[in-house]
């Protein structure tokens, strides 16, 4: 079981996008594509078969799982731990005890 999950609330803990939040669109083994992080400009070129206007735009690019954390109730960073209930692996944060949806 995973530790961060597609469609969980994250915050930047390192890295240039530090304290910024947002929600997990894919994870990719070690790294994640989180939605607002780790933009970065591409230079397009224009490709009128595909119907695409060239110029400059803006890419979400992967950030490591380790450079970002959980968000809890109160908007801070925590840690997550697993705890077996009702035979069931679950995942909760460490900061407040509240159990994830899974």
């Amino acid at each position: 079981m995973k530790r961060i999950r597609k469609g969980d609330q994250v915050i930047a803990i390192a890295g240039r996008d530090k304290s910024k939040r947002g929600v997990v669109l894919k994870v990719m083994g070690e790294r994640v594509i989180v939605e607002g992080l780790n933009l970065v400009k591409k230079h397009v070129k224009p490709n009128p078969a595909k119907g695409t206007i060239g110029g400059i735009e803006h890419k979400t690019m992967p950030i490591h799982i380790s450079n970002i954390a959980l968000l809890d109730a109160n908007g801070k960073a925590s840690r997550v731990g697993f705890k077996i209930e009702e035979g069931k692996k679950l995942r909760f944060l460490k900061t407040t005890g509240a159990a994830l949806n899974t």
